[in-house]
């Protein structure tokens, strides 16, 4: 939504016409909205409430100062002076324009008494602490200077600016507009919780430490490795029943890393039998029967991969991906949950020695 910035344009007027019209020119080139002593050509203690109102409605604040100080107040200072003060007070962002040689001004356009010429240097010296400062000698010089010092000044300090009444959501709209930030603000809270806590009721289920028996079977087959006597050895190939106690978090730990993406069902098995395999070979191997035997196709038993893949998921640590995928594409994919993720991670990481 295109912004519209106002500008207040703060001088003497008299002396300065010539430079107010530039810097009016530039203004409007950069589709800002000038503000200024062309509202209040004869300032005076009577208009200066509508001078705040007018500079409470701007959104920057740009001094010219030239050689003279200007018509004072009854507090003894000049009414830009005043601007200036009410402006900074208010907290506007300030642009100052400063002739760079006050002694090469016309003396018609120059403070005649050394107090006021006093005035006008103190003046100087305190529109300069803090704020941008560009110094210009002749009137043509304050277009550029004006739209660069507005650039930049926007740029870094962004304000609320203007925009087209028809642009601006009505009332229901912004209603409408809170009330959807607000549900935002508490999806993203239930979404934080999920990921850090399980699900309600899931402490009924057996979890972390509690054990599960694996019921599964292995190929035992003798090694050919006689074809240097050019015997095919027949296929002797039995199948053997076995099971295995593990923990929930040891089976988490081992199918988890796969679904980090998401994982097809085949290949979450596929790490289950992986698995079964490490951790019982070893103890398979001794079986005096089994020496020097071939030892392979790991298969859990299908019931026991049914129950592993509900109970991960009513603990709530996976779920079924929801990632759109071809037509051709049959699959079940698996998924961690925010909360998996987490479980996953206090498993997995490396702890702190």
């Amino acid at each position: 939504m295109n912004k519209r910035y106002q500008v207040f344009i703060s001088s003497t007027y008299a002396d300065l016409a010539e430079e107010r019209r530039y810097v009016m020119q530039a203004l409007m080139e950069m589709d800002c909205i000038p503000a200024g002593m062309e509202l209040f050509p004869a300032v005076d203690e009577e208009q200066w409430e509508y001078i705040k109102k007018a500079i409470d409605e701007c959104d920057y604040y740009l001094l010219i100062i030239g050689g003279r100080y200007g018509s004072t107040t009854n507090e003894g200072i000049s009414y830009t002076e005043k601007e200036f003060d009410y402006a900074v007070g208010k907290g506007l962002k300030t642009i100052c324009l400063i002739h760079k040689n006050p002694g090469q001004i016309p003396f018609d356009k120059s403070e005649k008494t050394p107090e006021m010429q006093k005035k006008l240097k103190e003046f100087c010296e305190k529109a300069k602490k803090g704020r941008l400062v560009k110094h210009w000698e002749k009137p043509e010089e304050l277009q550029s200077l004006a739209i660069s010092s507005l650039t930049k000044t926007i740029k870094l300090y962004p304000a609320i600016g203007y925009v087209r009444a028809d642009l601006v959501p009505d009332e229901n709209a912004v209603t409408e507009i809170l009330k959807l930030r607000d549900r935002i603000i508490e999806l993203e809270g239930q979404l934080n919780y999920a990921a850090n806590n399980a699900p309600l009721g899931s402490d009924i289920f057996s979890q972390g430490d509690d054990l599960f028996n694996i019921n599964f079977i292995y190929c035992v087959s003798s090694p050919k490795s006689d074809w240097d006597i050019g015997i095919l050895l027949t296929d002797d190939s039995k199948y053997y029943k076995h099971s295995i106690i593990l923990s929930w978090n040891t089976i988490f730990s081992a199918v988890s890393p796969l679904m980090v993406y998401e994982a097809e069902e085949s290949l979450f098995k596929k790490q289950v039998n992986t698995l079964l395999y490490d951790k019982t070979i070893d103890q398979i191997k001794k079986k005096k029967e089994l020496a020097k035997k071939e030892i392979s196709e790991f298969e859990i038993n299908d019931s026991d991969f049914q129950t592993i893949k509900v109970q991960l998921k009513a603990l709530g640590l996976i779920t079924k991906s929801l990632r759109n995928r071809s037509v051709n594409d049959k699959g079940t994919y698996w998924t961690l949950t925010p909360y998996g993720d987490n479980v996953m991670t206090r498993l997995i990481a490396i702890k702190k020695m």
